[in-house]
C-alpha cells in the first residue's frame, strides 16, 4: 500500500501583486529615494523602507525573503497594485504542484482561515496546529527582467526576473507543531520539512524542534526526508535547525540565493569551475547525504547518496519549468510538452563538469521563453516535482513516461 507524502510545516495566504514599474517610480519620487541608499538588509519599518528594499533587490536581480515590522505596511503597499490572492508556503505550493498531476498529499498547517479553506486543493488532507482563524498575508513581488524604475538620481533596471517575499506572520513565526503530526508520519513515504526560517525566538525554535524530532520518530526508516532551506530572518537559526535535523535529512535543498548567502560570496552559475568549488564548499558546510541546489540553469545533487536522485531532479526541473511557462494550471500533458523544450547548454556544461569532479548528479534546465513567465513558487514547485519521483507518488500519478531519460 502506498504511503503518504506529508508536507510541512506552514502555509500562507499570499498577496501577489501585478508588477507596475510606474507605481514604483512614483513611490521613489514621493519618498525621495536615491540609488546610494538601496540596501537589502535594512529593517523594514514603514512603506519607504519596503520600497527601498524592493528596489535594492531589483537592481541586482536578486530574490529573497524579509521580515516586515507590521502587516499594515504590506496592506498599504499592496493596495497600490492589482493583487491576486493565492496560497503559499513551500509545502502548500509543492502540494498544489502534486495535486495538478494527480498525487494527493497531507499538509501540516499552522494557520487557517476561509481563504485557505477555499483555495486548498480537495486532494490535500490537513493536519493543523491552529486553534483559531487568522490572516497574516505575505506580500509576493515578482518583477520581470528588464523592468526599469526611475529614482531621483538615476534609474535601476532588473538584469533578470526574480521574486521577493515580505511578511509579518505570527503563526508561522511561532510554528506550533500539530499534536497528530506523528500519526500522519507513521505511514509516510516522504516528509517535507520547511518554514523554520521565519522564526525569531531561539528558545521557541528549540522547543519546536524538540516537538518535530519526537513526531519524526514515527517515520518509517525508509521514508525520504526532504529539507528545503529558505532565507532565514535570523541567520544563526539555520545552523540550529541543521544541527538538530541533519542526521535524519536525506535531501537538503536550496536555491542559488541561499547558496550564495551561505558562502558569503557571489557564484557565477555558468562557470563549471566556480560552481564545482561552490558546491564542494557548501557540502562541507552541510554534509547531507544529498545536497541539492536548484537554479535557473541547472539542478545538481552532491553527496554520497546523490546518485539515487537523478529521477527526482529530472522530475523537479521539468515541473518547475512547466510552472514557469503555464503557471498553476500544470497538467501531465503540460509536463509532456515541457520535455520537448531544449536544455540550457551552459547549464549542461556545468552539470558535466561537476559530475566529473565529485560524487554528484545533475540536470540542465529547460530553455523556456514565454512572454509572461511565472517566477513565483518555482522553488516550491521544484520540490513538488522532486517528490513526485518518490516511487509511490510516481505510481499514483502514472509518471513513468514523464520521468524517462531525455
Amino acid at each position: 500500500m502506498a504511503g503518504d507524502l506529508v508536507l510541512g510545516l506552514g502555509g500562507t495566504v499570499d498577496y501577489e501583486i501585478r508588477w507596475d514599474a510606474t507605481v514604483l517610480t512614483a513611490l521613489a519620487a514621493e519618498y525621495g529615494i536615491h540609488r546610494g541608499e538601496l540596501v537589502t538588509t535594512a529593517p523594514i519599518v514603514d512603506e519607504r523602507t519596503l520600497v527601498v528594499t524592493v528596489l535594492a533587490f531589483l537592481a541586482h536581480g536578486g530574490g529573497g525573503e524579509r521580515f516586515v515590522s507590521s502587516s499594515d505596511i504590506i496592506e498599504r503597499f499592496a493596495a497600490r497594485f492589482d493583487v491576486a490572492v493565492t496560497l503559499g508556503g513551500t509545502g502548500v505550493r509543492a502540494g498544489i504542484a502534486l495535486d495538478r498531476i494527480g498525487v494527493p498529499t497531507v499538509q501540516h498547517l499552522v494557520s487557517i482561515d476561509d481563504t485557505v479553506r477555499r483555495l486548498l486543493p480537495a486532494s490535500m488532507r490537513v493536519v493543523s496546529s491552529a486553534t483559531r482563524d487568522t490572516l497574516d498575508p505575505h506580500l509576493i513581488v515578482q518583477y520581470p527582467e528588464g523592468t526599469t524604475v526611475t529614482l531621483l538620481d538615476g534609474a535601476v533596471t532588473a538584469p533578470s526576473a526574480n521574486r521577493l517575499i515580505f511578511a509579518n506572520d505570527a503563526p508561522n513565526r511561532e510554528m506550533a507543531i500539530a499534536a497528530d503530526l506523528g500519526d500522519a508520519l507513521a505511514d509516510a513515504d516522504a516528509f517535507l520539512v520547511s518554514g523554520f526560517n521565519t522564526m525569531q525566538d531561539a528558545a521557541l525554535l528549540a522547543s519546536r524542534l524538540d516537538d518535530l524530532v519526537v513526531a519524526m520518530r514515527r517515520l518509517p526508516p525508509e521514508a525520504l526526508v526532504y529539507y528545503e532551506d529558505a532565507g532565514f530572518y535570523e541567520r544563526t537559526f539555520a545552523e540550529i535547525v541543521r544541527r538538530r535535523l541533519l542526521d535524519r535529512i536525506d535531501v537538503y535543498g536550496m536555491n542559488e540565493d541561499e547558496l550564495q548567502e551561505y558562502l558569503g560570496r557571489p557564484v557565477d552559475l555558468l562557470s563549471p569551475e566556480g560552481v564545482a568549488a561552490a558546491l564542494a564548499e557548501a557540502h562541507a558546510l552541510i554534509p547531507a547525504p544529498a545536497l541539492v541546489v536548484h537554479t535557473k540553469y541547472w539542478a545538481i545533487a552532491v553527496g554520497p547518496e546523490a546518485d539515487r536522485h537523478r529521477a527526482g531532479l529530472e522530475s523537479a526541473v521539468r515541473t518547475a519549468a512547466t510552472r514557469y511557462r503555464v503557471g498553476d494550471a500544470c497538467t501531465l500533458a503540460d509536463l509532456d510538452a515541457t520535455a520537448a523544450f531544449p536544455r540550457h547548454s551552459g547549464g549542461a556544461a556545468v552539470v558535466a563538469a561537476v559530475e566529473e569532479r565529485m560524487p554528484a548528479v545533475g540536470v540542465a534546465a529547460h530553455v523556456v521563453d514565454v512572454p509572461h513567465p511565472t517566477t513565483i513558487g518555482l522553488g516550491d514547485t521544484f520540490v513538488g516535482g522532486f517528490l513526485a519521483a518518490v516511487p509511490a507518488a510516481a505510481r499514483a500519478a502514472t509518471l513513468a513516461g514523464q520521468l524517462r531519460e531525455t
